[in-house]
């Protein structure tokens, strides 16, 4: 018998699984970053929960406001990666004594949220809790097929980004660990902590160019998002142009850290990792550039089944880790 410790979030979720008889004709398949279910006439309703926990979620100097604001993030960033928009929302919120003040901050903060992305809350439900939980169930429309899944990715896809990667690691070493920075740069850092940005225009946008072959948002880690859509893709990746950002890089040089490590095993970053169609490339980066976004390429699609990182003439190999609830590091 697996002790619980050892067992992870993944691990749990496949034995749930297991226990589950499967919709027929399910949209879309397990695993995905949402959920779908057919509602006739070509349309399926799109949907997604997911909570945020004070315990694993809520790092100090994190306030209630920016806690609840980050819980509807969390969701818009999945319905981002698979170009949908969000159009109504429900939260159920487990709350431990809390004074009336706290509370309005958390309405504040969760209506913030909303309301950044041109949704609504239209209900939920109150229950108490040992720790705070906002658990944050989204809803959407999108056409039958034109969900952007996993598993669509081609040998000789461009790999994108939407941004750079590593700040909120370095933001996290920060809050957690009491990590120190400049002032120039840890504003930055615990920022990017603090205020998670979901890329639902470039995901919009994105989703009409039918340039994107697969794609998922990288709340788990950069290394995490390319192997799972690997996995589902039965593809490979070499990455040659990692997308580390400026401040994480400046941060790990004055800590003596890893630049690699915080890059690809950091996560909370809600940046969408892509794969994009070669001769739609000029038209994906046009469309994200007009509302404002950007998009890197950072490598490519590749046919064997393994994901490699190119530094100088140095081969490494992307290691299929990142954060994962239930265990006490990253996995």
């Amino acid at each position: 018998m697996v002790k619980f410790e050892n067992l992870g979030e993944r691990k749990i979720i496949e034995i749930i699984q297991k226990q589950l008889d499967i919709m027929p004709k399910l949209p879309i398949p397990f695993g995905d970053d949402v959920s779908a279910y057919d509602i006739g006439n070509g349309n399926l309703a799109v949907l997604k929960t997911d909570m945020l926990v004070d315990k694993t979620d809520v790092p100090k100097g994190m306030s209630l406001w920016h806690a609840a604001r980050k819980a509807v993030v969390m969701n818009v960033s999945d319905f981002a990666a698979k170009g949908v928009k969000p159009k109504a929302l429900l939260v159920s919120l487990g709350l431990p004594k809390v004074t009336e003040k706290q509370v309005k901050e958390i309405g504040m903060g969760l209506n913030a949220g909303a309301r950044e992305y041109s949704t609504y809350i239209i209900g939920g439900d109150t229950n108490e809790a040992l720790n705070l939980v906002i658990s944050i169930s989204l809803f959407g429309i999108a056409k039958n097929g034109k969900i952007i899944l996993r598993s669509g990715a081609k040998p000789g896809d461009i790999v994108a980004v939407t941004g750079f990667f590593g700040k909120t690691a370095a933001g996290l070493n920060i809050l957690v660990d009491g990590f120190e920075a400049p002032a120039e740069i840890r504003k930055a850092l615990v920022e990017s902590v603090l205020m998670p940005k979901a890329r639902l225009k470039e995901g919009l946008v994105l989703s009409r160019t039918n340039a994107v072959t697969a794609a998922i948002d990288s709340s788990d880690g950069l290394a995490w998002s390319l192997h799972e859509i690997a996995k589902s893709s039965k593809v490979g990746f070499l990455i040659d142009k990692l997308p580390i950002a400026e401040e994480a890089e400046e941060f790990a040089k004055i800590n003596g850290l890893d630049p690699l490590e915080l890059t690809l095993y950091g996560g909370e970053e809600y940046e969408l990792v892509l794969t994009i169609k070669p001769v739609l490339w000029k038209k994906a980066e046009r469309v994200v550039k007009k509302i404002g976004g950007k998009l890197f390429p950072i490598g490519k699609t590749i046919a064997e089944r393994q994901l490699v990182l190119k530094v100088n003439r140095t081969k490494l190999i992307i290691e299929p880790r990142g954060w994962e609830h239930f265990k006490n590091s990253n996995v």
